[in-house]
């Protein structure tokens, strides 16, 4: 890890905890979300999802060490991405970004890239 990485610089760690935490709390109660992970506990969503945006943005590579090339994508091709489900994260994922209280720019930073990767991960327009 970089001293000098976004990853350190808005906290490392606890941030990102923090950050999808928040998210899966919104995610648990989502009826359209909910069904697209299978494990009874969000758990190990949640490891998987800190652990790469760690890695993503600085932080230890933890999640490609033991999961291999992020393939979001792929990993994400069996489930039902439509424009509602992004919706859906995406006001998730807002919630909990705004409940960090980052930086102004350090808030956009992390924002822009959730919302662009949202956006590519559509993989149907089927309801």
């Amino acid at each position: 890890m970089r001293d000098d990485s976004f990853y350190a610089a808005i906290g490392g760690h606890d941030t990102f905890v923090r950050l999808v935490d928040e998210f899966y709390r919104g995610v648990a109660a989502d009826p359209v979300l909910r069904p697209m992970y299978p494990e009874e506990d969000l758990g190990p969503a949640a490891r998987r999802m800190t652990m790469f945006l760690e890695q993503y943005w600085g932080g230890p590579s933890t999640y490609s060490e033991e999961r291999g090339h992020p393939r979001l994508r792929m990993r994400h091709q069996p489930f039902k991405v439509n424009p509602d489900a992004r919706d859906r994260w995406l006001t998730h994922m807002r919630a909990a970004v705004d409940a960090l209280d980052l930086a102004p720019l350090h808030r956009a930073q992390l924002w822009d890239y959730l919302e662009r990767a949202a956006h590519s991960l559509i993989n149907t327009f089927e309801d």
